[in-house]
């Protein structure tokens, strides 16, 4: 049995009424999780809604009671890393992190970035050794794969793209789903969201079109 872990990051909701005000990105996962439904039927789903449950951010007292030993941390050090415990546990028992989330100033929403910096923790998720020379950080998980379900106001942020360089959303995640254990990672983008034309439409379409061959790739990895 397989694990997925569903991460909706999105400050918007799911509009019955009107889709086009509702979140694309959220549509996208929804339609994944159908599918692999219908046809993993006995596999297990977390859900983490951060769009309507931000993390909250890391503070000075966060980041001491991480350096603590565990042994010596105290009662409110131990109520500080509590919420981080929570969010790490449910990386750990995930196979398959499903990752849903727009495009921000170009980047990644607080409440998304909020939650890497919980999940991404010395001695729980990366070991830091200095004897590795330049790169001391290591994960300490292994064998994940990420499908990251983004959608984004404008357009061109693919590789080639007329805005691939002010693409810092997939290229972030990328890089740090590595100290989460995550070894492939897949994406799917809905863009020209502003624009609200058949362009947007169109590539709606190219994505819900890619679950399918996506999850081809995705079943022999995890079964």
């Amino acid at each position: 049995m397989t694990t997925l872990l569903r991460i909706d990051a999105s400050a918007r909701g799911v509009n019955t009424q009107d889709s086009s005000r509702g979140s694309v990105s959220r549509q996208l996962a929804t339609a994944f999780e159908q599918r692999w439904k219908m046809k993993y039927s006995q596999d297990e789903w977390i859900r983490r809604d951060l769009g309507a449950q931000p993390p909250e951010f890391i503070s000075e007292d966060w980041i001491a009671a991480c350096f603590t030993p565990t042994e010596q941390r105290t009662e409110a050090q131990r109520q500080i890393l509590a919420l981080s415990d929570t969010l790490i546990e449910e990386v750990a028992r995930a196979d398959i992190i499903l990752l849903s989330t727009p495009m921000y100033n170009y980047g990644m929403p607080a409440a998304l970035k909020a939650w890497f910096d919980q999940v991404i923790r010395i001695n729980k998720t990366f070991s830091f050794d200095l004897t590795r020379g330049d790169f001391p950080l290591a994960p300490i998980m292994s064998g994940k794969s990420m499908v990251v379900l983004s959608s984004t106001g404008e357009f061109g942020f693919e590789a080639g793209g007329i805005r691939q360089q002010m693409n810092h959303l997939v290229p972030h995640i990328r890089t740090v789903s590595h100290y989460l254990g995550v070894e492939h990672l897949f994406d799917l983008q809905v863009q020209y969201q502003e624009f609200k034309d058949q362009r947007h439409q169109d590539s709606k379409s190219t994505a819900l079109e890619g679950i399918g061959p996506l999850m081809d790739k995705l079943g022999p990895l995890h079964k």
